[in-house]
């Protein structure tokens, strides 16, 4: 009886052993092609129209006023939250919000008067008009490049490109 576990337990052992490299092999295997941008990355669909524009030294210098004109920082809990035209006109606002700006189709910026630093972002297409039925389409958020208290807004149509729509940030701190 205890040749027939001994010759079971090698057995076993034999199998752990190649399974284990078997699944290490194809863990380690390469695929011949890769994949493209938009199956890793939906946000880098459209080559060129997606990146944020620079921000100029006139841009640099109005965020760095506006994180010195903050009397304090939000409360933790506390949201900061802004409403945009297509147009980056800035409608309706908390007290922390100082400015939006339109660069292009589809392309802004809103700036508060602290840092948003691994602060989460939520947006949202939508208006302030009187039925509040918003326009179709897409939305994009992330920190603005080189400017700790701004965040960047691209909007899309639902068919996927760059179009200006009116949306709802919301900051939570």
């Amino acid at each position: 009886m205890a040749t027939f576990f001994r010759r079971k337990a090698a057995a076993v052992t034999l199998g752990v052993l190649a399974l284990t490299l078997a699944g290490g092999g194809i863990a380690v295997a390469q695929p011949a092609t890769k994949a493209p941008a938009e199956v890793a990355q939906p946000g880098a669909r459209l080559s060129g129209a997606t990146g944020q524009p620079p921000v100029t030294p006139a841009e640099a210098k109005q965020a760095r006023a506006a994180l010195k004109a903050s009397l304090a920082p939000p409360a933790s809990g506390s949201v900061a939250w802004a409403v945009v035209a297509s147009d980056g006109t800035l409608l309706q606002h908390s007290a922390n919000v100082v400015s939006s700006t339109r660069y292009g189709t589809g392309q802004y910026q809103v700036l508060l008067d602290y840092s948003v630093v691994g602060k989460a972002f939520q947006a949202t297409i939508g208006t302030n008009d009187q039925f509040n039925v918003p326009p179709a389409g897409e939305i994009a958020v992330a920190p603005r490049n080189q400017t700790p208290n701004g965040v960047f807004i691209q909007t899309y149509s639902s068919s996927g490109s760059v179009s200006s729509k009116p949306f709802h940030l919301f900051v939570a701190n």
